[in-house]
């Protein structure tokens, strides 16, 4: 019978996976050498470190990921070693995307921002427009945003008609970074936004790192003159820096993909390529463990059109939790609270799961994704 080991933090890892052998499961951050001895495939999240002192001398043929970062993943080792490799490529990306909206009119929200405000709209600059960008792109163009793209090798493929400098995309508004961290290559990303960036940046511009820790130098982003700073990625997490941590209007502990849908959808991605790999049939049945949608949102009709779009985002989502959960934490005790409520995360639903309740259509929530129920 073949041996799988996953972290314990992928949803209904046992149930997905048993049909395929003996499933295991333990933290990600533990799993060391000694444990893969009678492994032979290996599924991870973003806490295990993949490279030759794990897997050298261990039977594991196939190493899954059901996050999409990469950093952690010695991929020429794995090549040298003839070990198959699959990442959930762009499994919690609309989770990412939702989560820079909701934070977004959050903000707007404590802080008496306009986001909505006609003819004068916010510019987004999306500095990566891969899986995540594309689809921040997308609901920034609904609420009829305007979007300045920044993303280097697609400039290359594609020409420059749609693209701009990072430099003009660091004027706009709101700033958001979806590009992997990189230290090589023709495009590294480590400090892509660094101190000189940072220096110029004005007193109305929001910016948010829902991507990497190190895409933004931290250092020089605690000096900083923005009017709001969203972080969910840190540069040497769990341990997190306290004074770019109090600067930040919204903290929290790297979770902005951590919706169910995103979760289910890395472990279901994963189990369908280590079945392709086995030549073994899939099964549907652990499917029926799903839990049922949320209850329905109510929204107050009556209200402008912006607060109708934060009792939404925030009956979806409550971001403010979130950045409670370490926030209420000492800075000394901060990284086993970053670690402990990723590990336990509550469950979190994306938009199309939810129903709105109201008594008149609210199309913009339709184009976002929520269905409406009328009262």
């Amino acid at each position: 019978m073949k041996h799988i080991l996953i972290d314990d933090a992928v949803p209904y890892a046992e149930a997905i996976f048993s049909s395929l052998g003996k499933v295991t499961l333990m933290p990600g951050r533990d799993i060391q050498n000694q444990h893969l001895k009678n492994v032979d495939a290996l599924i991870i999240r973003s806490r295990t470190q993949i490279n030759a002192q794990l897997l050298d001398h261990t039977p594991v043929q196939f190493v899954g990921s059901t996050v999409v970062g990469l950093d952690h993943i010695d991929q020429t080792y794995l090549k040298q070693k003839d070990i198959h490799f699959y990442s959930a490529q762009g499994c919690n990306a609309n989770s990412v995307a939702e989560y820079i909206f909701t934070a977004l009119f959050h903000i707007a929200q404590q802080k008496n921002l306009n986001l909505l405000k006609s003819p004068v709209l916010p510019t987004i600059g999306i500095i990566g427009v891969g899986h995540v960008g594309k689809l921040v792109q997308q609901k920034a163009e609904i609420l009829g945003w305007k979007t300045l793209l920044n993303d280097p090798p697609r400039q290359e493929k594609e020409g420059n008609q749609n693209f701009v400098s990072l430099e003009e995309a660091l004027q706009a508004d709101i700033i958001t970074v979806h590009t992997p961290l990189t230290f090589t290559g023709k495009h590294p990303t480590r400090h892509l936004i660094n101190a000189q960036h940072l220096s110029q940046l004005k007193p109305h511009q929001i910016l948010i790192n829902a991507a990497r820790g190190g895409i933004i130098d931290e250092n020089a982003w605690m000096h900083a003159n923005t009017f709001a700073n969203v972080i969910d990625c840190w540069e040497n997490e769990p341990y997190i820096d306290a004074e770019l941590y109090q600067k930040a209007d919204i903290a929290t502990p790297h979770i902005a993909g951590h919706s169910l849908e995103a979760k289910v959808a890395g472990s279901e991605m994963v189990y369908q390529a280590l079945c392709q790999f086995w030549q073994q049939p899939e099964r549907q049945e652990w499917k029926q463990l799903l839990p049922s949608p949320p209850q329905s949102i109510q929204i107050d009709h009556t209200l402008p059109l912006q607060a109708q779009i934060y009792q939404a985002l925030h009956g979806a989502y409550p971001i403010e939790k979130d950045d409670q959960a370490i926030r209420n934490h000492q800075i000394a005790a901060t990284h086993q609270a970053f670690e402990d409520y990723r590990r336990h995360y509550p469950i979190r639903r994306e938009w199309h799961q939810h129903r709105i309740q109201s008594d008149q259509p609210i199309p913009l929530l339709e184009k976002l994704g929520f269905s409406i129920t009328f009262s």
